[in-house]
């Protein structure tokens, strides 16, 4: 008997056709981000460091507004529950849980924050400035004029 009648031909085992089609490789991200929802901004919150809990954190976060998305509103997201987790029901990765705020609640926060940091700039500015002398001020205006042409 022949060998070589019941082999299949070497082109038809090469690793091209064996290997699928990619495009360019990615890591896998390590958090999933959700579709986005109108009106809705999510942030993942940290509930634990180091496998301490951080009950502290979660409250504050929970009284600024971000209530934490249950798993069955996104299913777009793989999910598989921490092992020991506190929330359930909710999507939880390595200690991060998956909060949503109305985004109009989130604006009004980033404009009191904004506020905040202005305000504190023009403390600073004032503090800095009211101890000037006039003999040595600590900033010099300079003022020029650039004249084009001759006056007559």
């Amino acid at each position: 008997m022949n060998k070589e009648s019941n082999r299949a031909p070497q082109e038809s085992n090469t690793r091209e056709k064996a290997m699928r089609p990619t495009d360019t490789w990615k890591p896998a991200s390590s958090l999933p981000v959700p579709n986005p929802r109108e009106g809705i901004s999510h942030r993942w919150i940290r509930t634990s460091v180091l496998g301490q809990v951080d009950n502290t954190n979660v409250s504050q976060k929970m009284r600024e507004g971000w209530v934490p998305v249950k798993a069955t509103e996104y299913p777009e997201i793989d999910y598989m529950s921490d092992v020991g987790s506190r929330f359930k029901d909710n999507i939880e990765y390595g200690g991060l849980l998956l909060c949503a705020i109305p985004s109009e609640q989130l604006d009004q926060r980033t404009k009191y924050y904004n506020e905040m940091a202005v305000n504190q700039m023009h403390a600073v500015d004032n503090s800095f400035l009211s101890d000037q002398d006039p003999r040595m001020s600590k900033f010099q205006e300079n003022s020029s004029r650039t004249t084009y042409g001759s006056r007559r």
